[in-house]
């Protein structure tokens, strides 16, 4: 019988997770039946229940729902306690529920070992207070950076994170109504506005001369790519290479093995 898996989130149906999955499965001739699962928020208890009772051993969280899958969690790995956001959850056989976060590592690994970025003594624009800022945040801080700027469509939720996160090191929740954040070395898109197609609502001059990454992918980076490329970034990407390093991490987690992603990443 092949080995049950999921993502759930909304929308759901763009997500490129069952390939990912199903790819490295075959590296390791695993079993395995990967779904896409659109959950509403709110009904994600009650949707991660009957899962596990159909069978299935795990999950992977998308947009909006991290923040709810680490609250349903009753145990969380250090990421994941941290960030107060899973993106990942694993079903003991006591019906309980683990959840960790993979996509700071992914996206560490994404920046150093695809890219080559160095991160250290780097500053950074983060745009986005949401589950996925969250998740990369503590990661971030962990790697020797210098300072992250948080702004948000609303500030209150920027605050909040600069708030909970001031521990780890230099974070401020930035005022863009009322100032231009500072340049950055990175930018990174953490929003889920370019889901809808919107650009960011700051000067294209914050670009000028970074490296701008959208943790999102595909149709859905297109808006935050031409506007860092009208800012002269000094070069742009979207969120695959971190979808498949974050998707690397949970397979680990699940199989105890870790895949190669080369093949991914340079088809």
């Amino acid at each position: 019988m092949a080995a049950l898996y999921c993502v759930m989130g909304d929308p759901i149906e763009h997500s490129r997770s069952p390939e990912i999955h199903r790819r490295f499965a075959a590296q390791f001739s695993i079993a395995l039946e990967y779904r896409r699962i659109n959950v509403q928020p709110g009904s994600l208890p009650s949707m991660v229940r009957r899962f596990a009772e159909d069978g299935g051993l795990g999950c992977n969280i998308t947009v909006p729902l991290k923040e709810e899958a680490a609250a349903l969690s009753d145990s969380l790995g250090d990421g994941a306690r941290q960030a107060g956001a899973a993106n990942t959850l694993s079903f003991g056989d006591n019906g309980r529920i683990h959840g960790d976060n993979t996509d700071g590592p992914g996206l560490l690994r994404h920046l150093r070992v695809n890219l080559g970025l160095e991160l250290e003594n780097a500053s950074i624009l983060i745009i986005g207070a949401g589950g996925a800022a969250r998740g990369i945040i503590p990661a971030l801080m962990g790697a020797n950076i210098a300072k992250i700027t948080l702004v948000n469509r609303t500030r209150k939720r920027a605050l909040e994170l600069a708030r909970r996160f001031a521990p780890l090191g230099a974070i401020r929740a930035g005022n863009p109504e009322a100032e231009t954040p500072p340049p950055a070395d990175l930018v990174i898109n953490a929003s889920s506005a370019g889901l809808a197609g919107h650009p960011p609502r700051l000067p294209r001059s914050l670009a000028a001369g970074a490296h701008c990454i959208d943790l999102a992918y595909g149709k859905a980076a297109e808006a935050f790519m031409s506007w860092a490329r009208r800012g002269g970034a000094r070069s742009t990407h979207d969120g695959w290479g971190m979808l498949v390093e974050q998707a690397a991490e949970s397979f680990a987690i699940w199989h105890d093995r870790h895949p190669d992603t080369r093949k991914l990443l340079n088809p």
